[in-house]
């Protein structure tokens, strides 16, 4: 790699002789202006103002532009004048913990590279002692015509270099946090811990720039003469949260899903939960439901009106008690249960089954209950609740 800066560490009076190169490189793709009417390239012309004339890298100067738009001319000489320490060195200044640096104040990153032989043990043991220690060195350097701040970590075998902002140049977040004061639940910090659990580390190496990615193959395509086929849009992931519970949950459960699990624990659960209460639900509405009174009639001739309904009704049924009071049922033939069986037909059978609803359901039940009562006092209860079921 080629190095961008020569030069040395001082640390106390040992002086390491190092280079400095770049530790990062910038992948984005740059595109050209052209003029859209023909293809050709737009460029940028460096002119005076004063005569309009074109000039050259080597006729440009600087010059600090005052208040009142003068220039105040400055060479390349009056700053090397300027006392400058840091010039060739990057000078250490203090040790400290790693975690005492503002994230906020990372730059760009360079490795520092032993320049020779000579540098190679000293640079070992400013690099074993940085290991033991844990800690990092703060540092100041000079590049690019200006004195920065640096801090010095170990990464591998070889001692890196992070430019930091000075303190000053970071900006206060004033304004920036929600100006409404927002309360939140146990419940939702507890799907928000649950998310980041479920989300868990990441190999770093497996991130990658998608959209740089997409705009090679577009470029491939356009240079092929081919068309790229268009990726149909997703949902955006913007939009209003009209329930943060909801996504939270549906958030774990996509996540779980991504990384191979069994997401739908949860809602396993959720459902065993509905069937659970479906089910029991569907009994205690069987426990509530009216009994069906149907009519027949007998080899004798007999209209016989019975009443059937589920659960303990069919229980009873079963028993000896129960089979007297059919039979008891079977053999009265009163006049209600005639008239209700001539004068009802289909239609007696239809109201027979509405729990009662209609009056000749009601007057066919209480003839049946009391000619049972009669004829065997044991099964009065039974057929009571048969017709009140």
């Amino acid at each position: 790699m080629r190095s961008i800066w020569n030069g040395a560490i001082s640390f106390g009076l040992v002086s390491i002789p190092i280079k400095l190169v770049n530790a990062t490189e910038n992948h984005s793709i740059s595109f050209r202006q052209i003029h859209a009417a023909d293809g050709g390239r737009i460029r940028y012309r460096k002119v005076c103002e004063l005569d309009g004339e074109e000039v050259t890298s080597a006729e440009i100067g600087k010059a600090y532009e005052d208040a009142d738009g003068s220039m105040i001319p400055i060479t390349d000489e009056d700053l090397g004048s300027l006392p400058l320490p840091t010039a060739k060195t990057i000078e250490i200044v203090a040790f400290v913990p790693a975690d005492s640096i503002d994230p906020l104040q990372m730059d760009a990153a360079y490795y520092l590279s032993a320049n020779g032989v000579p540098a190679a043990k000293p640079y070992t043991l400013l690099r074993e002692a940085l290991k033991r220690s844990q800690k990092v060195a703060l540092a100041k350097y000079a590049l690019r015509g200006r004195e920065r701040l640096g801090m010095l970590r170990v990464v591998d075998d070889v001692i890196a270099m992070h430019g930091l902002l000075w303190p000053d140049e970071i900006r206060a977040p004033e304004g920036v946090a929600p100006e409404s004061d927002v309360s939140v639940r146990d419940a939702e910090l507890d799907l928000a811990d649950a998310l980041m659990d479920t989300l868990g580390e990441v190999d770093m190496d497996s991130l990658h720039d998608d959209y740089r990615e997409a705009v090679e193959e577009l470029i491939a395509a356009k240079a092929s003469g081919e068309t790229l086929e268009q990726p149909e849009a997703g949902g955006s992931g913007g939009g209003k949260v009209i329930d943060l519970l909801a996504a939270l949950e549906s958030s774990v459960r996509a996540a779980k899903e991504a990384r191979g699990e069994d997401g739908s624990e949860e809602g396993e659960e959720g459902e065993e939960a509905g069937a659970d209460e479906e089910k029991a639900s569907v009994t205690s509405l069987a426990d509530r439901k009216p009994s069906a009174s149907t009519t027949r009639r007998t080899p004798t001739g007999k209209s016989v009106s019975r009443s059937s309904s589920s659960g303990a009704s069919r229980k009873t049924a079963s028993s000896p008690k129960s089979s007297g009071a059919k039979k008891s049922t079977a053999g009265s033939g009163g006049p209600a249960a005639k008239k209700s069986a001539s004068s009802g037909g289909s239609g007696a059978k239809k109201t027979a089954s509405k729990a009662g609803a209609s009056k000749s359901g009601t007057s066919k039940s209480t003839t049946s209950k009391k000619t049972a009562a009669k004829k065997q006092s044991g099964t009065k209860t039974a057929t009571r609740k048969r017709a009140s079921a």
